[in-house]
């Protein structure tokens, strides 16, 4: 079995460690975690099982101009890449109280630019139990991605990730 890579940034705080809970719910010796920071197109190209972890971030921030950020950096690379033969998921951070108008957007940002370079989405979300008021994450009425709220809804983390990785079981093969 080939292990699962989760890309994710920015390293440390909240991204980080929703990534480590994944981690942990799909099994410690399963997956590899990959901090885009460092990342590249070859990177990705390695792994046939892939998840993307995000914070909140505006599309601003993605551009080249923004190189600093890890991101920044990292999101030319995702178009270099074919996915059509690989297994790929997405989970980001958002704050549905502040951003209530833009919620987890950069999980529609991000999925969009992936399915552009062939990628097939997997663990959609629906949207009931969330608070928002639109969010670009939203495609046939799911979010494409599973959306985390560190701000203001910690105590739903768990179960969230526990039943988000339960759903993506099978496509991932594990």
């Amino acid at each position: 079995m080939s292990k699962i890579a989760i890309f994710y940034g920015p390293v440390g705080g909240a991204v980080n460690r929703v990534a480590d809970k994944i981690k942990e719910a799909i099994g410690e010796d399963k997956v590899e975690m990959i901090a885009v920071k460092n990342a590249s197109a070859a990177d990705i190209e390695k792994y046939d099982k892939i998840i993307f972890g995000l914070s909140t971030v505006g599309k601003d921030t993605w551009d080249s101009s923004f190189s600093s950020n890890d991101w920044g950096r990292f999101m030319p690379e995702i178009g270099k890449v074919d996915y059509g033969s690989k297994k790929v998921a997405v989970f980001g951070l958002g704050d549905h109280v502040t951003y209530a108008h833009g919620f987890v957007d950069h999980i529609g940002l991000l999925g969009k630019e992936l399915m552009a370079n062939g990628a097939v989405l997997v663990g959609q979300v629906s949207t009931e139990g969330y608070e928002f008021d639109e969010s670009d994450a939203v495609v046939e009425g799911k979010f494409i991605g599973l959306p985390v709220d560190e701000d203001f809804e910690p105590e739903m983390t768990d179960k969230r990730v526990a039943s988000w990785v339960e759903q993506i079981r099978s496509d991932f093969g594990f």
